[in-house]
């Protein structure tokens, strides 16, 4: 049973990060509007699934790392494609429906629920401790977001001739170690059975994202 739950489990991994991928090169497609609302929409998700832990190579692990990956990879492809000023703009507009879904959020949850209400106990279950995971994640935000835009454009400027692939996954290594320290011990501290595990297994979880992101680069267009 534990066999195969872990097979089930490296299974759906590796389709979430190849649809997170395929996704997030569609919203280059479409523009910088959909780049910026993937962002957004990758935060709020990555805020939500974090509460659900898995089993992934052994470890305790929550199911929602390959969407912070998603999340600054909407930030590369804005400042590689548009500009940097874009990528900040980004992270406002993302910081803004962040603080409108905690509020909103914990507005839903003092409804008093009719007689006939089944989902009031779901609701209570996901979103009380989202409300201590958005603050986080909002703190956590800028410093790791502002860390990426600018060491992204270090080194932009600092290797010209490098791919987008490299420079994108160089400076994703970096932010998402920070972000996965910084984030877990503030927002998952008391909340899961082992923070070092979620540490660990979080950060390699996410360099597997980032490679897969890097081999399929290829096939990219400006």
């Amino acid at each position: 049973m534990y066999s195969s739950s872990l097979k089930m489990n490296e299974l759906l991994f590796i389709i979430q990060a190849l649809l997170i991928i395929g996704f997030a090169i569609g919203a280059l497609k479409l523009g910088k509007a959909a780049l910026t609302s993937w962002v957004a929409v990758q935060a709020l998700i990555a805020n939500l699934f974090v509460l659900k832990q898995i089993t992934l190579l052994g470890f305790n692990v929550t199911a929602s790392d390959a969407f912070a990956i998603g999340s600054l990879l909407g930030l590369n492809f804005l400042q590689e494609y548009f500009s940097r000023e874009e990528a900040q703009q980004a992270t406002w507009i993302c910081f803004f429906f962040m603080l409108f879904f905690a509020l909103v959020s914990q507005l839903h949850l003092l409804y008093i629920p009719s007689p006939f209400d089944t989902a009031q106990a779901a609701f209570v279950t996901i979103l009380s401790p989202s409300f201590r995971l958005l603050i986080a994640s909002m703190s956590v935000f800028f410093i790791v977001q502002q860390i990426d835009i600018r060491f992204f454009g270090f080194l932009k400027k600092a290797m010209p001739q490098a791919s987008f692939a490299l420079r994108a996954g160089l400076a994703l290594v970096v932010s998402q170690f920070l972000d996965t320290c910084l984030f877990s011990v503030a927002g998952l501290y008391g909340m899961v059975a082992s923070l070092f595990d979620i540490i660990l297994v979080s950060f390699f979880v996410k360099l597997a994202v980032i490679f897969c992101f890097s081999s399929f680069m290829r096939w990219v267009k400006t």
